[in-house]
């Protein structure tokens, strides 16, 4: 007879209305001391244990908490400290925060996206390190669990084929070394996790959903069989999710207690059906969507378990999420102001941890024990499919995807227009949004100021900043997006099919937190989103001002999208209501238009036989958006914290005129892309990390443009920070953008001396 147990992969660590990030915060600015940061977050965590003690999960995750993000918890953990902060004492948290923040004379870590969601990690540095345990972190939240809440939690922790697999510092060859280096220190959290009491381990090896070399899957069986052979008395559960194991029959021989299948994305449930299951192991059925925020169909998922029991037969069946549930919200308790509908609709975090053990009651018990909740999830599915929502008509036509001038017409055009300088100096799009800023927001969406009174605030902010840049002498300027909480968010405001939350927050990188909008339904464009802000702005200048859009695929990609919703034809349609708003800013006079895809790398299956029509789709959408502009109007585009080289094609395919592109983070390595590639469109390799607090020098600056210069010709060449500075503050932003703007010129000079003789 087989067991059944419940359990969660992991939390989300910001609590429920953002206390995480406050004290982070409040830390960072030198209001609370280390110990008060360490107090407040305890509190927050065990009060998220309790929460899934409550709600009957069995397995319940310990040393999923972060301060900032889980890898670079592991790097810390194992002495993996970046060269230029080896002075520090790797046991503090200054140390860690400087890696993952930089310094005034040190570059943060690079930082990019976890597989294909939004949660950035921050990158080891495998290079001039000397591996080692400094701290047991999976220990010490066991036993605080066991010790406070009397909970014997299950300890998670990120496997050695992963970890490594995700670093940079070393050659392709190397890998193995690596992980051996690294396996004594595994071998040791996990002994001394064995000798506390621990009877399970999550080992995330997420890596394993993606195409591995026979020569790297050599190496996983031989972690493996090795922490077989040196670890004893503790359950080892190999946790993989975000998309069908690849090498299904030999993943699930390793020597391991469990494997962990998500039954969500892809199609692990077709393996099992052919292949079948070891009877001797645990099988942890990941059912409940960890990725999207919509009820699930308990009917469905009962019968989904029911086949994945018939097909496997396993010792053990955990039922769980299909990952992490860290990237959805903490709770819909709080959203008052949601249509009921919508809400019904909806399940957060707390809400998913219902539905698992609602289940687990299912299969233990039979569907008469948990009825009541069967019928309420039914009725809750059955009233928003009713819905306006989800009975919208949206006809997505085949016509204006691509500009039907080439590029090296249009730049001519476009030059003649807008006169630009050679080496333009520009920003991403976003300024500092200020605590007056926010206030004002709140208070005019509490109704304590009038629509006049926060236009007139907003148009103050943008007038201040429209002076400011060009104080500074930048060539083309932005309206600083003052109006905006969101770059996705705002315009789910503003699209019929969409609806947003108060609460909805869910972690993106370190302490920035996002609000993805709900789309339910087909996407329409009823009305001018962004014209009389952009407008206002260009009317206090001469200089241009861009037009700033958030993209169709970064739209789709950071939204939770209605499971039953098919994505590419929704994002056909966010592309055609976005077409209409570009189609407006040109009406209105504006010359340059930003449409922003930084989640267009992001959304790349993680199974790389799915890229291509992943690929057209993304760039089918753009176009959908952009390709019926006149020549003479200059199309830019934006991306950000990706790796560059698997999209170079899809880059090149959206045609737009100019792009940016985050290289500072990563060290200028993003330049190597285009060493390789024939680029021929202009584009803004980012000079500045604006995630950290330091304003670099002009030297440094000099430098980065420099290095790209000997790749990009200076012809094709735009400066400008790497992304956003809707996070910075308003003095290092001024002082980090003046420097820019002087090694741009510094530069500029030495190019046209050179022209001259």
């Amino acid at each position: 007879m087989t067991t059944i147990l419940s359990s969660n992969l992991g939390y989300p660590r910001i609590g429920e209305k953002r206390e995480w990030k406050r004290a982070i915060e409040a830390f960072w600015q030198g209001d609370i001391t280390d110990k008060t940061l360490k107090d407040q977050t305890q509190k927050l965590r065990l009060e998220n244990l309790k929460k899934q003690k409550d709600q009957g999960i069995e397995l319940i995750p310990v040393g999923d908490f972060s301060f900032y993000d889980h890898i670079l918890d592991t790097a810390v953990a194992f002495n993996i400290i970046p060269k230029r902060f080896q002075h520090h004492n790797p046991s503090e948290l200054s140390t860690y925060f400087a890696i993952a923040r930089g310094e005034k004379d040190a570059v943060a870590a690079e930082m990019t996206k976890w597989f294909n969601t939004n949660y950035h990690y921050i990158v080891p540095e495998l290079t001039d390190v000397s591996p080692r345990l400094v701290e047991n972190r999976a220990l010490y939240y066991y036993q605080e669990a066991k010790e406070e809440l009397n909970i014997d939690g299950k300890p998670v922790i990120v496997g050695p084929v992963t970890f490594v697999k995700l670093a940079k510092g070393y050659q392709e060859n190397e890998l193995e070394t690596w992980i051996d280096q690294l396996l004594p220190l595994y071998e040791q959290v996990l002994t001394e996790l064995a000798e506390a009491g621990a009877r399970w381990v999550q080992i995330d090896e997420p890596i394993l959903g993606t195409n591995l070399s026979e020569k790297e899957l050599q190496l996983v069986e031989k972690v493996y069989q090795r922490l077989d052979n040196n670890v004893s008395g503790i359950q080892l559960i190999l946790q993989t999710y975000f998309e069908t194991v690849q090498h299904y029959q030999r993943i699930v021989k390793l020597p391991v207690h469990g494997i962990g299948l998500d039954f969500v994305h892809g199609d692990n449930l077709a393996l099992i059906q052919k292949y079948g299951f070891p009877a001797d192991k645990v099988l942890g059925a990941g059912i409940i969507n960890g990725r999207n925020v919509w009820r699930a169909n308990l009917e469905d998922k009962y019968q989904l378990l029911e086949a994945i029991q018939e097909a496997a037969n396993p010792q053990t069946l955990i039922i769980q999420g299909s990952c992490s549930l860290l990237h959805v919200p903490v709770t819909k308790q709080l959203e008052e102001k949601l249509d009921t509908v919508v809400k019904d609709g909806l399940s957060f975090a707390d809400e998913k941890l219902v539905e698992i053990s609602v289940l687990t009651s299912a299969i233990k018990g039979g569907k008469q024990s948990v009825a009541s909740a069967f019928e309420a999830s039914e009725n809750a599915i059955n009233r928003l499919d009713q819905s306006d929502y989800r009975n919208q008509s949206v006809e997505v036509t085949t016509e204006n995807v691509k500009r039907n001038v080439p590029f090296e017409v249009r730049k001519k055009q476009q030059q003649a227009d807008l006169n630009l300088p050679l080496l333009p100096t520009t920003t991403i799009g976003s300024l500092p949004q200020t605590a007056e800023v926010k206030r004002t927001r709140t208070k005019w969406r509490k109704g304590e100021l009038t629509d006049e009174q926060y236009n007139q605030f907003v148009q103050a902010e943008t007038r201040k900043w429209i002076q400011i840049q060009e104080d500074l002498d930048l060539d083309v300027l932005v309206h600083g997006e003052f109006e905006r909480t969101d770059m996705v968010e705002y315009f789910g405001e503003k699209l019929k099919g969409f609806a947003v939350t108060e609460f909805g927050w869910v972690q993106s990188y370190g302490s920035r937190c996002v609000k993805p909008p709900l789309l339910a339904g087909n996407v329409e464009w009823e009305n001018p989103i962004t014209v009389k802000e952009i407008a206002y702005a260009q009317s206090l200048t001469e200089k241009p001002v861009k037009g700033m859009l958030t993209g169709p695929v970064t739209i789709l990609n950071w939204s939770f999208v209605h499971e039953e919703l098919p994505r590419f034809t929704v994002q056909d349609q966010i592309g055609l209501a976005l077409e209409k708003e570009v189609l407006a800013l040109e009406e209105a006079g504006v010359k340059i238009i930003q449409v922003d895809e930084p989640a267009l790398r992001e959304g790349l299956p993680l199974d790389k036989l799915k890229w291509p029509a992943y690929f057209d789709a993304a760039v089918r959408a753009f176009g959908l958006a952009t390709a019926t502009v006149k020549p003479e109007t200059q199309i830019h585009t934006h991306m950000c914290y990706s790796e560059f080289g698997e999209i170079y094609e899809a880059i090149d395919g959206l045609d737009a005129d100019v792009i940016s592109i985050e290289t500072s983070r990563s060290h200028g390595e993003m330049v190597e892309t285009f060493e390789v590639n024939n680029y021929q469109k202009d584009i803004g390799l980012g000079v500045y990390d604006i995630h950290s607090p330091r304003v670099p020098s002009v030297a440094e600056l000099e430098a980065n443009i420099k290095r790209a210069l000997e790749t990009i010709e200076v012809e094709q060449f735009w400066i400008n920070p790497d992304c956003g500075l809707k996070t910075r503050k308003e003095a290092e932003t001024i002082a980090a953008l003046e420097k820019m703007v002087e090694a741009a010129k510094l530069t500029r000079e030495k190019y046209v001396s050179i022209k001259q003789n």
